[in-house]
């Protein structure tokens, strides 16, 4: 059943705050929300987050693409190599053990070639796939979290706010029987039927009405910008919002695997999968290779200088095989197993705790919704209370102190309610979020 703010306090805040949804844009809290989702800049991180991981599983996809490369190089060697050829290949009457210094090849040397690789088979690369495709998922979850933060923190401030309106308007409603109030004590005391203090008493709840209404007008304009901020939008931006706070009485919510579950295991999803790459690195690598060039030699003394281009050519397969690295592949494995460890106990501890909030927030729901229904009738009581006292103040059989004890009391049951409300759409919230149901 829909219940809303009692009709007084309606009636009273339309009229004393003037507003008109005809001359005025009122910002409800779905257009809040809505307008987050477009500018939070929080949000807009969040969403540029995911496009990177996006990005990065589409790089490690492309690793499985064949790789050509294009190499030119020139060498001028200024002292030709030298190598040392048995003497025998001068003699062969020489001495076996006997050597001879010897220069080869030319000044001038270019090379020009196109490598290509082909991975045929290459686990690392696989396992890379998996592995940002799982980051990917996670980005997406975060942004998916971040959404919802925004979600709550947007419908908390706007709450607030909207129970600072309310008091505006009680303190305006209030100040109003105040002013008639006195009024009528000035009148008594004109006729010696009321006493100076009296008229000071009034005077000073007067003043202290008036200074409340201060203070929480700087509250709101600080609720207020605070939501601008979080919305992404200018803090000059004119924000009216709603004062009428509606909710509804729900019924108990369907879990749906909450978000903080969903990363509790894409983590871990995500610490098996380094763990699986890790062993991988064990594995052995097997690629196609292949090159097609020219090689050129020049010599620039004359009479014999001479530039010559000859063509080179390869085709081949190309086998890895890790077989020792200091045992550090191993305590790598290690480590993500404690990891994985990890990972598997953080997803237990986020699933006992999202159970244990589902009940705190059932709990805090259900508080609110009976001292929404206590207030409602405190109000009623508290509005009968100070009619009746001043109607008696009237007659002369109570005191001024006793029809501003009254309107005090009026005053705490109309901020109870409130309060009650607002503590109610809190939790409502919240077990939306722990549930999986605050879209």
């Amino acid at each position: 059943m829909l219940v809303s703010i009692h009709k007084q306090v309606i009636f009273a805040l339309l009229l004393l705050f003037g507003w008109s949804v005809a001359n005025a844009q009122i910002w409800t809290l779905e257009k809040c929300i809505s307008t987050a989702q477009a500018q939070n800049r929080t949000l807009q991180i969040a969403k540029n987050n995911r496009a990177i991981g996006e990005e990065k599983y589409k790089e490690s996809s492309a690793n499985l693409l064949p790789k050509i490369t294009l190499n030119v190089d020139y060498k001028y060697f200024t002292d030709l190599p030298t190598q040392l050829l048995p003497l025998s290949t001068f003699n062969p009457t020489a001495p076996v053990g006997q050597f001879k210094e010897a220069q080869f090849g030319v000044p001038h040397n270019i090379g020009a070639n196109l490598q290509l690789a082909i991975p045929l088979y290459n686990p690392q690369v696989y396992g890379a796939i998996q592995t940002t495709k799982v980051a990917s998922e996670l980005a997406a979850l975060q942004y998916k979290k971040t959404e919802e933060q925004i979600q709550l923190e947007i419908s908390n401030l706007y709450y607030n706010a909207q129970i600072l309106l309310n008091q505006i308007a009680f303190l305006d409603s209030n100040t109003i029987n105040t002013n008639r109030l006195l009024k009528n004590i000035k009148l008594l005391k004109e006729q010696q039927m009321a006493k100076g203090t009296d008229v000071s008493k009034v005077e000073l709840q007067l003043t202290q009405l008036q200074t409340q209404k201060a203070m929480v007008n700087s509250k709101l304009q600080q609720l207020l910008y605070a939501l601008k901020f979080v919305m992404g939008i200018s803090l000059e931006t004119p924000l009216q919002l709603d004062p009428a706070i509606q909710y509804s009485e729900t019924s108990t919510y369907t879990t749906h695997n909450p978000v903080d579950l969903q990363i509790a295991h894409t983590q871990r999803k995500l610490a098996l999968t380094d763990l699986k790459n890790t062993q991988r690195s064990l594995l052995p690598t097997l690629a196609l290779v292949g090159s097609y060039g020219t090689a050129g030699f020049g010599y620039d003394k004359k009479p014999n200088d001479f530039l010559k281009f000859f063509p080179i050519g390869f085709a081949g397969v190309q086998l890895s095989f890790p077989l020792f690295n200091g045992t550090v592949t191993m305590r790598r494995i290690n480590q993500k197993k404690l990891e994985l460890k990890n990972s598997e106990l953080q997803q237990t501890n986020a699933s006992e705790q999202n159970s244990m909030q589902i009940q705190n927030a059932t709990l805090q729901q259900n508080v609110a919704t009976q001292s929404i229904r206590t207030t409602e009738k405190q109000i009623t009581q508290a509005q009968n209370i100070y009619s009746q006292t001043l109607l008696q103040q009237k007659q002369g059989l109570a005191s001024i102190t006793e029809v501003l004890l009254a309107d005090a009391a009026l005053r705490e049951a109309q901020q109870s309610y409130l309060s009650a409300v607002v503590d109610y759409l809190k939790a409502d919230l919240e077990l939306k979020k722990q549930t999986g149901n605050l879209k």
